[in-house]
């Protein structure tokens, strides 16, 4: 278990924090650019990492990250005319462009040249530069100095046609879902229909290490031939998955504040489109995804309304957990531990190898960033990777052949 102390480091991520500071190296999802589809439109309200922000596309289609509030009077810029190549202040008139500098103080008299000059340098607004990959918005919160370069996230660069993207709010910790997301054991219970067939599903081999992009966490089950079938999921700094399926899945846990996560699941294959009946699984909510109330990020299926448990269905053994769908299942045993999962008080059983490893590697990183010490995933190639799963002779070197076969080439980049 943790102590109260490297919990709350690990799972806070506001200005200022630990993983806060490292996450903000990093890019992160803000919002699809469907949400953001005419220049000029309406600017959309985001919370990213314990910080209240406004997104807009301007007349020229760049898009803006700023403070929410004004620095003139504090008023929120998400009331704003986004209007002439910046978004303005309906309080007093002010207006910003996408860097965050003042273009405009309608409401100061007239003065001369220099006196304009230190007004406008005065009024800058917080900013943080903004690109668009996979049909998603993203930003970078980080120092200037150290913006890294978009990494080759796969998904975000083959063609439309070839992926499927949803998000939704799920209310607990960033940690609570990337934990959940590499929990090999629960696959055999949380996600399986009867407690016979789970009885039957053993892992006994775990194997975690770390990666110039994050880390790897193999599990093996050992084959009644002697061979071992080892299932690998990649992790790339400092909240994305890969998920080894048919099609390809990525989550993206993206820090809203310590006890909101925004989730993106992203269905994708590599080298053809994907079919009707691909996405027939995936709006259903029967995989990764989840179903919304319609015009909001928050699941029909929640913690307000017990995810819709079907107690029948349980009892019966129809289904295991009585509750529909991958995703659900996930965010309902994860939003139960609570906004932000008390680690000290857990107690920890062989099976939870992998997660005690990815949590001493999660504060490794974090005293390496503290450090100046390199960071994982900073080289965009190194994210040319995917989930796999492979037999291999007992006694093989993991690390070898886990590192031959999570590699792929130059992924192909959208039109």
């Amino acid at each position: 278990m943790l102590s109260q102390k490297e919990n709350e480091t690990l799972t806070r991520v506001g200005p200022g924090t630990p993983m806060g500071e490292l996450m903000r190296r990093y890019w992160i999802p803000a919002a699809f650019s469907h949400q953001l589809a005419e220049p000029d439109g309406p600017p959309v309200r985001v919370r990213l990492l314990d910080e209240n922000l406004v997104l807009f596309r301007d007349s020229g289609g760049r898009i803006g990250l700023l403070d929410e509030r004004c620095p003139h009077r504090t008023a929120s810029m998400f009331f704003g005319r986004n209007e002439d190549s910046g978004l303005r202040c309906v309080y007093h008139g002010l207006k910003f462009d996408v860097a965050g500098n003042c273009v405009d103080v309608p409401c100061v008299p007239q003065s001369n040249d220099v006196q304009k000059r230190n007004i406008l340098a005065q009024l800058k607004i917080k900013a943080y530069p903004c690109l668009e990959r996979g049909d998603v918005v993203w930003a970078y919160m980080g120092p200037p100095e150290h913006k890294p370069p978009f990494p080759d996230l796969e998904w975000t660069r083959i063609p439309a046609s070839q992926r499927f993207a949803t998000r939704h709010i799920q209310e607990c910790n960033w940690l609570q879902g990337l934990e959940g997301g590499f929990d090999p054991t629960h696959l055999s219970f949380l996600h399986r229909g009867d407690a016979e067939k789970n009885r039957n599903i053993v892992v006994t081999l775990y194997e975690v290490m770390p990666t110039d992009f994050g880390f790897v966490v193999g599990t093996g089950r050992e084959q009644g031939s002697g061979d071992v079938l080892w299932n690998v999921n990649v992790m790339l700094m400092p909240f994305h998955k890969i998920i080894s399926s048919v099609p390809h899945a990525a989550h993206v846990w993206a820090p809203i504040d310590d006890e909101n996560t925004m989730l993106y699941s992203v269905d994708f294959s590599p080298d053809r489109a994907l079919t009707e009946a691909d996405l027939a699984r995936s709006k259903e909510g029967r995989g990764i995804h989840t179903e919304n109330i319609p015009g909001t990020d928050h699941a029909i299926r929640n913690r307000h309304n017990d995810y819709l448990i079907d107690r029948a269905q349980q009892a019966s053994g129809a289904s295991y957990t009585g509750m529909k769908g991958l995703g659900t299942q996930d965010c309902a045993i994860q939003e139960s531990m609570g906004p932000i999962a008390d680690r000290s008080a857990e107690h920890l059983l062989a099976c939870d190898a992998a997660i005690v490893k990815i949590r001493r590697l999660l504060l490794q990183t974090l005293k390496d960033h503290a450090a100046g010490h390199p960071l994982p995933g900073m080289r965009p190639e190194s994210y040319r990777v995917r989930s796999t799963r492979y037999e291999a002779p007992p006694g093989a070197p993991f690390a070898a052949i886990m590192n031959e076969r999570v590699r792929i080439d130059a992924p192909v980049v959208a039109k």
